[in-house]
C-alpha cells in the first residue's frame, strides 16, 4: 500500500530540512524597498508551481491502469508512464539550481511551468503510447527546472525575517498535493476519463504565467553554467538500466536488447564520472561522497525511493485489479496514508520536533518495511480496508514522513554549511533514480511471478519490505545528533557557498 502523496518529486517536501535540490537559493538581493505585495506574489506563485509538480505525481498513479487498457498494452510497457517522469527529474534536479542562478531564478521558473503546462496538454490529447511517453519525459524536465527555483524565488525575494514561515507555506503547498491528490484524482478518472487528470495542470499553468509576468527578472551572475551533459549522461545511464529491467522478462536476459541496455548503463555512467571528476559545476557531486555520512544518506535514499515508488505503484494497481476497486475507491483507500505523510513531514518542520535523523530513518524504513510486509503476508483477493489495508497504509504514512525528513535533515548534516543545498539536491536525486529502478522492478516481478490473484502483488510487497529494511539497517550508520533548528536565512546563502 501506498502513501501517494509522498511521491517525488512528489514526497511532502521538509520545511525543517535542505531545501530541495540546489535550489538555486542564491542570496536574497530583495531591495529594502520591496513592496510585500511582490514579495506575496512570488510565494504565490512558488506555491503554485509546486502544487501543481506535487499534484501531477500523486495522480498519475491512477491513471496507469485505464492507459493500459486504453492503448492495450503490459503492464511492463505502461509502467515507463511513471518512469519516464523519474528520470530526467532525477537527473537534471541537482544542476537546475545552478541553471537557475546563471539564467535567474524567475525566467528558469516561468520556463519550466510553461513547458510543463505545454506537456500536460499533450498528455491530455496524446493519440498513441509513444507520444503519452515523450511527454512525460518533457514534464520530468520541466519539473526539474521548476521546483528548485520555485524556492529560490521564496528565498530571493522574502525578507530574511519572512523566510522560515514562508519555507513552512511552500512545503504545505507541496503537502496538500499530495494528501488532494489520489482522492481528487480517483473522481476524474470516475467521472470523466484518465485524459482529465492532466487538464487540471491547465488552468493553474495559465494562470501562473500571467500572473508571472509581474515578477522582475531576477538577477543572475556571470559564471560557467552547470554541466547538463552529464545530466544527460546520467538520464541514460539510468534510463538503460530500466529500459534492461523491464525487456528482460519479454525478450530474456541475454537477449541483445537486454545486454545493449545494461551495456549503455555501464558506458554512460562511467562517462558521468568522468565528467563529475572534471567539470567545476558536475551534475553529480562526487566530492561529497568523502563524507561517510552522506554516501550513507545517499545509499539509504536509494533504497528507500525503491520502497516508495513500488509501493505507490503497487497499490492503485493491486485494488483495481484484484480488489476490482474502480479508480474512484482507490483513490479514497488511499487518501488516508497521503494525509498521514503529509501531516507528518509538514509538522515535524513546523512544530521544530528535535529528533535526530538516525531515529527517523531508522524508525520510519522499519515502519514502511513492516508495513509492506504484512501485506505480503495477509493481502488476499477478498478486500480488507479497515482491518488490513487502512491501519497498514497509516503506519506506513507515519513511516514514510518520518523516512523524508530523517533523510534530508540527515544529508544537510554532512556536509559544510556551504554544501548544504548540493547535499540535498543529491538525496533527493538517489531517491528518484532508486524510485525509477522500484517501478521496473515491480512490473519485472508481476511479469515473472506466476499465479493468480493476489500472489505477484504479495512477491512486490516483499521487495518493499526488503529494501525498506536494507533503508532502516543503513540508517544505522547516520550521525545520531539531532538536527539544529531551522534556519532559513542560512540556507538562502548555501548555494552561494557551492559555487564558490
Amino acid at each position: 500500500m501506498t502513501p501517494s502523496g509522498s511521491a517525488p518529486p512528489a514526497s511532502s517536501p521538509d520545511p525543517s530540512a535542505a531545501p530541495p535540490p540546489d535550489a538555486s537559493a542564491a542570496p536574497s538581493t530583495v531591495s529594502p524597498g520591496a513592496s510585500a505585495r511582490r514579495a506575496s506574489l512570488a510565494l504565490l506563485l512558488a506555491c503554485a508551481g509546486t502544487f501543481l509538480s506535487f499534484l501531477d505525481a500523486t495522480v498519475t498513479n491512477l491513471a496507469v491502469p485505464p492507459i493500459a487498457a486504453d492503448f492495450d498494452v503490459s503492464l511492463t510497457t505502461v509502467s515507463w508512464v511513471a518512469t519516464a517522469y523519474v528520470i530526467p527529474f532525477a537527473a537534471l534536479l541537482a544542476p537546475a539550481g545552478p541553471l537557475a542562478d546563471a539564467v535567474g531564478r524567475a525566467r528558469l521558473f516561468l520556463a519550466g511551468v510553461a513547458v510543463f503546462t505545454a506537456a500536460s496538454l499533450l498528455i491530455a490529447v496524446a493519440p498513441d503510447l509513444p507520444v503519452l511517453l515523450g511527454a512525460r519525459a518533457v514534464q520530468g524536465l520541466a519539473a526539474a527546472l521548476l521546483v528548485p527555483a520555485s524556492l529560490g524565488l521564496v528565498l530571493a525575494e522574502i525578507p530574511a525575517e519572512r523566510r522560515r514561515a514562508a519555507i513552512g507555506v511552500w512545503s504545505a503547498a507541496g503537502a496538500l498535493a499530495a494528501a488532494a491528490g489520489p482522492a481528487l484524482g480517483g473522481v476524474l478518472v470516475e467521472v470523466l476519463d484518465w485524459r482529465a487528470l492532466f487538464c487540471l495542470n491547465l488552468p493553474v499553468g495559465v494562470w501562473v504565467l500571467i500572473a508571472g509576468r509581474r515578477l522582475p527578472a531576477a538577477e543572475s551572475r556571470a559564471g560557467r553554467g552547470p554541466d547538463l551533459v552529464g545530466g544527460l549522461l546520467l538520464a541514460v545511464a539510468v534510463g538503460s538500466a530500466v529500459y534492461g529491467l523491464t525487456q528482460g522478462p519479454g525478450h530474456g536476459w541475454t537477449s541483445a536488447y537486454v545486454t545493449a541496455a545494461f551495456g549503455a548503463t555501464v558506458i554512460a555512467g562511467a562517462a558521468t564520472v568522468l565528467r563529475a571528476l572534471r567539470h567545476p559545476r558536475p551534475a553529480l557531486r562526487l566530492d561529497l561522497f568523502r563524507s561517510r555520512s552522506f554516501a550513507v544518506a545517499s545509499g539509504v535514499s536509494l533504497a528507500y525511493g525503491a520502497g516508495l515508488f513500488t509501493t505507490m505503484l503497487l497499490g492503485v494497481l493491486f485494488m483495481t485489479d484484484a480488489w476490482h476497486y474502480s479508480a474512484l475507491e482507490a483513490g479514497l483507500a488511499m487518501s488516508p496514508a497521503a494525509l498521514v505523510t503529509a501531516l507528518v513531514g509538514v509538522g515535524i518542520g513546523r512544530l521544530g520536533i528535535g529528533i535526530a535523523p538516525r531515529t527517523m530513518v531508522v524508525a520510519g524504513s522499519a515502519l514502511i518495511a513492516a508495513s509492506a510486509a504484512a501485506l505480503a503476508l495477509f493481502v488476499g483477493t477478498e478486500p480488507h480496508f479497515w482491518t488490513l489495508w487502512l491501519p497498514t497504509g497509516t503506519v506506513m504514512g507515519l513511516g514514510v514522513g518520518l523516512t523524508t525528513v530523517g533523510v534530508s535533515s540527515a544529508a544537510a548534516l554532512s556536509v559544510a554549511p556551504r554544501h548544504f543545498a548540493a547535499a540535498t539536491g543529491m538525496v533527493m536525486a538517489a531517491r528518484q533514480v532508486g524510485g525509477g529502478l522500484g517501478i521496473a522492478a515491480t512490473a519485472v516481478i508481476v511479469a515473472e511471478v506466476s499465479g493468480a490473484g493476489a500472489r505477484p502483488y504479495a512477491a512486490v510487497y516483499w521487495f518493499a519490505a526488503g529494501v525498506a529494511l536494507a533503508a532502516a539497517l543503513g540508517g544505522l550508520a547516520l550521525r545520531g545528533t539531532p538536527p539544529p533548528a531551522p534556519r532559513p536565512a542560512a540556507a538562502a546563502h548555501a548555494y552561494e557557498g557551492d559555487q564558490r
